[in-house]
This record gives structure tokens, sequence and C-alpha cells, in this order.
């Protein structure tokens, strides 16, 4: 069977119209179970809200991941179609990012189902909190999932690219303590936070390093007058590589920087060091990715691989034991009121799950 064009568009214009800030997900969770268990699957949510699918089928289970949650503002979004895309009519997300994963999910099991073919079995797993930190991802027991394969549809540009590579992430908070001082009547006496954050930050390589690495200071917070030397500076940053090792040795450069920096002006410091994941690096022979070579061809595109300096639920998911493949599904402008999805990019995602679970 084909897939339904009207109700993929009647189904992702039904979860926009749904509140989902991360951590206020309930809602959204409630009524992708009712649209599960309605389609025969079985469901369970656990303690922190994501929702893991199940439908038996042949073979070992395929993994199908989406986050449910949107970044603010995504209270009162109202989808507009228009000339081939869909926007927000207003001052909201439309929240195709993650929606449109889901809507792909949805339809593509849903016409699988009504084909009465044999296909893989499922399991579905819709997580919470993916835009403030991977949360979901992060608190689920994967040793409740069967599958050692999966796919997520999480990623910018046009369907058919598979992302092959995604980064390491590490961030930190540098608390640097100097001395106050009358900056005008005795500046000597005083050990300026703010000069100690400038010379570390300095000597720090930032921006792109190369083809698999980039590092960033975010924000730098201190001082209280200007005829006050500054006593306290917070200056929180991050670290990214496709390379671990790449990565571990830029954040020894920026640690050393920090301390030598205080060091010289007679000033302290405490880091706050936070490796969040791990690098999600997909051979182009992995076996999901063959797999899903040939689902693109079958509805007429041509794979692409890709990799991104972004992470998603797949960093966490791909480093506790699934080969999982972040795809592109054409969503454009996330994270802005100007977000918007061609409604062939919808299509044509719905179309690869469709195939994928047909290739048994």
């Amino acid at each position: 069977m084909a897939i339904n064009q009207e109700r993929l568009l009647d189904t992702f214009f039904t979860l926009v119209r749904i509140d989902n800030p991360s951590g206020g997900e309930a809602a959204m969770a409630a009524h992708l179970i009712e649209r599960c268990q309605a389609l025969g699957l079985s469901c369970e949510q656990d303690a922190i809200g994501n929702v893991i699918a199940r439908l038996a089928g042949a073979g070992a289970p395929l993994l199908l991941n989406a986050h449910m949650d949107s970044v603010a503002p995504c209270h009162g979004k109202e989808p507009v179609l228009r000339d081939g895309n869909i926007y927000s009519a207003g001052d909201t997300v439309l929240g195709a990012d993650d929606l449109a994963g889901v809507t792909a999910f949805l339809e593509g099991v849903q016409t699988v189902i009504e084909s009465g073919k044999q296909h893989r079995a499922i399991e579905l797993v819709f997580t919470v909190q993916e835009e403030t930190g991977l949360n979901g991802a992060r608190a689920l027991d994967y040793s409740k999932l069967q599958a050692k394969q999966g796919l997520a549809f999480d990623l910018n540009g046009d369907v058919g690219a598979i992302c092959v590579g995604s980064p390491a992430h590490d961030s930190f908070t540098a608390t640097i303590t100097g001395v106050s001082a009358h900056a005008g009547v005795a500046p000597e006496k005083g050990i300026s936070a703010i000069e100690v954050a400038a010379h570390a930050i300095a000597a720090m390589p930032l921006g792109r390093l190369d083809d698999e690495t980039t590092a960033n200071i975010g924000s730098i917070q201190g001082g209280k007058a200007n005829n006050i030397v500054p006593d306290v500076v917070v200056i929180k940053g991050e670290a990214r590589s496709r390379n671990q090792a790449k990565l571990d040795a830029q954040w020894q450069i920026m640690r050393n920087a920090l301390e030598q920096a205080a060091a010289k002006f007679g000033a302290t410091v405490e880091i706050e060091h936070k490796q969040h994941y791990g690098p999600s690096v997909l051979a182009p022979d992995a076996a999901i990715v063959q797999l899903l070579n040939q689902a693109i061809r079958a509805i007429g595109l041509e794979p692409s691989l890709v990799v991104t300096g972004g992470g998603s639920d797949v960093s966490i998911i791909s480093n506790n034991g699934i080969e999982t493949a972040n795809l592109a599904i054409g969503y454009e402008n996330i994270h802005s009121v100007d977000e918007f999805i061609p409604v062939v990019q919808l299509q044509r995602a719905a179309q690869i799950v469709e195939q994928m679970l047909l290739m048994i």
C-alpha cells in the first residue's frame, strides 16, 4: 500500500497542535500511546516519561527513535500549509524537530500493518527532554530493548542523507576567583578575575579546529562596577569532536589555559567538567547503512553520507550497543519561528520507514 498523504498530514497537524515543551511532554505521550495501542502495539512508559511501543514481526526488531519535545516557544503551535510547505502560523516554532520524525514513523508503521505483508519486528522509542540534554535517551533502560539496529529522523537536509558521524561533546564551567579592590585608589591590591579570564581564553584555540573538532566559549559573567577590580568571573564553554582523542586533547588545552592563567596572576580557578556523550560513527559498509541505501533507492532517491557537528538521541543510543543511523528529514530553520518542512520530505521519510520494515 502507498503512504496515505491525507492521513500523514492530519497526523502531523494533530501532533503540532499539542504543547510539548521539554519536561512537559505528558499530553504528547498520552496521545502517542493511544495511537500506538489503536494499531495493536503494546506500550509502556518509563519513570522519566519515555514511551516504548512494540509490535511483533519477523526477525530481530528494528528500533525507530524520535523525540517528543520541542524548543520554546512551543505553546499554541498552529501549522499552516502553503505552497507545498508546512509553516508555523504565528510566533511559535513549528515543531518539525522532531514531530516530523514521529509522524514518519507512525505513518510508515500503519501503512505496513494495513498492507498485511510480513514485516520486521518493531521497537518504537519516543523520548522526552532531547532538547535539554538528551535526558530521555540517557535515562532509558536499554536492557528493555532487543533491537541491535535502529534509525532516527532528526537531522536537517534532504531526505536520503544518512549521518555516519556525530561528535562527542564536553562542556565546562570555570569559576575564577581573584581579589577585589578600588580600581582608582588601589588597583595594585586587586587581582582581576576578568583579566585572568581574558588571558586564559586568548590561549585557547577556538572555533573550527579541523574537520572533526570545534570549541567555543559561550558565556562570561562577572564584575560589579567600573570602579571595582572584579574578584569573580564564571566562564562556560564546550568542545566537540568526532575523534575522542582530539576532544580529550582539546579539553586538556582549555583546562591548562585556565589553570596557568590563574597561577600567573595569583588567582584560583575551580573547574566543573562534564562529558555529555561519546562520538557516534558508522562505517559506510555498516549493516544499517546498507539497508538504508536499499530503502532510499527503492523510493527513487540516491542516498548520501554526511556528518554533523550536533548531537541527538542517536549519540546516546549508539553508545548503548544499538547500531543506529540518524537520517535527514528535510526540516528547515529549526529552533526558530521561521521553521518549516516541505510536505514531500515528510512523505519520503514515511516511505523509507515502510521500506525498512518490509526488508526481512
